[in-house]
């Protein structure tokens, strides 16, 4: 077992994105539905802790939604990650 075993990552996806002015948004209510600029073909991003780490496709399983994931997104460590390594 490593430091790292236990850390908990929130994994949120992004479906989409749209632009409406806000006195639209504030006008929806129950069963209002919001256009995103994506088509159902399209990759999605997934992020941990809101940093994009991946790309993938939509898949239904049943009425289980769920993510293949297709390019895992490497960054360059910054100092502050290095350091942190360092230290364990």
């Amino acid at each position: 077992m490593t430091p790292f075993d236990n850390i908990p990552i929130d994994i949120s996806v992004q479906l989409g994105t749209t632009m409406i002015p806000i006195h639209q948004l504030l006008r929806m209510g129950r069963g209002a539905v919001i256009e995103l600029d994506t088509r159902e073909s399209d990759e999605v991003t997934i992020l941990a802790n809101n940093v994009p780490v991946a790309s993938g496709q939509v898949i239904l399983r049943g009425d289980r939604i769920g993510i293949s994931i297709t390019e895992v997104l490497f960054r360059a460590p910054t100092a502050r990650a290095k350091e942190a390594v360092k230290r364990l």
